[in-house]
């Protein structure tokens, strides 16, 4: 047996795995993104159990709006019943102020309200679509989903990026090609103030940038100025002298003063590279 063959016979049995999971768990809340992992965790746990599941978006200051309606396109097109949660992270207490455990604060508070919408329900469980590979970055969320004893079944399998990529396009999946995405508040320096307009900023300029066609776009903000990542390749793009003028003038609209690009390119996490190894504990 070839490679090919034997890594195609591991994503099978880990896709057994996760079935046999979720089975076992009965009834499961699947927070639900719109994004790559939490979109196929949603359509097997259907798969698995019926109408057995639950699918709750949260819609916060943080989350796109874009996003929101395509998890409710996707949802009416899979007849999977789907709850918005209204939730106002700016009001958890510490999250504004954007310390380097941010992400607990705010998954704590949030897993919480979807625990509380689960007991409603009378679901067994809730599950979230993080990865293995997610286990490889600086990740203080995923010490509440933990405390909080909140499932990972994708993790729990061990399965990576790619191979729920992979998956999701054999299930047809429109999105197994998306861009990774991320809360909009982890676009800011820690210790820079996350508010309502500036994570509106963000949206906006981060939604221009992609209608301008680039695929993989962050833009990070360091007080009035943004910092812009885009894929290595699609450098040489965003260089151009039109669009370079466009993005500048269109983002200072938006209300940032000074727009730079991040010779580095895009990557996750980027703003955890200013963090020491303390911090990060």
């Amino acid at each position: 047996m070839d490679e090919k063959s034997n890594n195609r016979q591991e994503v099978d049995q880990k896709l057994a795995q996760l079935k046999a999971l979720l089975k076992k768990l009965g009834s499961v809340l699947v927070a639900f993104s719109g994004g790559v992992d939490s979109t196929f965790l949603l359509k097997v746990a259907q798969e698995v159990l019926g109408d057995q599941v639950l699918a709750v978006t949260i819609d916060s200051n943080s989350f796109a709006k874009k996003e929101l309606r395509e998890t409710q396109v996707f949802c009416e097109q899979q007849g999977i019943v789907q709850e918005v949660c209204k939730f106002n992270e700016l009001e958890v207490e510490g999250f504004c102020q954007n310390p380097p455990n941010r992400c607990y604060i705010c998954k704590k508070a949030l897993f919480q309200n979807l625990l509380e919408i689960a007991k409603e329900h009378k679901i067994a469980f809730v599950v979230e679509g993080s990865n293995i590979d997610d286990e490889g970055d600086y990740r203080p969320g995923m010490q509440a989903v933990k405390e909080l004893g909140i499932c990972s079944p994708l993790r729990e399998v061990r399965l990576t990026k790619q191979e729920i990529r992979e998956l999701s396009r054999n299930y047809g999946l429109a999105v197994w090609n998306k861009p990774s995405s991320a809360c909009l508040s982890s676009r800011f320096a820690y210790g820079e103030q996350i508010t309502r307009e500036k994570l509106k900023m963000v949206e906006q300029a981060e939604q221009f940038l992609q209608d301008l066609g680039f695929m993989q776009v962050r833009v990070r903000v360091h007080g009035s100025l943004a910092r812009i990542e885009v894929l290595l390749e699609e450098i040489p793009q965003l260089m151009l002298q039109d669009n370079r003028k466009r993005i500048a003038e269109k983002l200072k609209e938006y209300g940032f003063s000074y727009v730079t690009m991040d010779l580095c390119g895009y990557r996750i996490g980027s703003m955890n590279e200013s963090l020491t190894v303390d911090e990060r504990k």
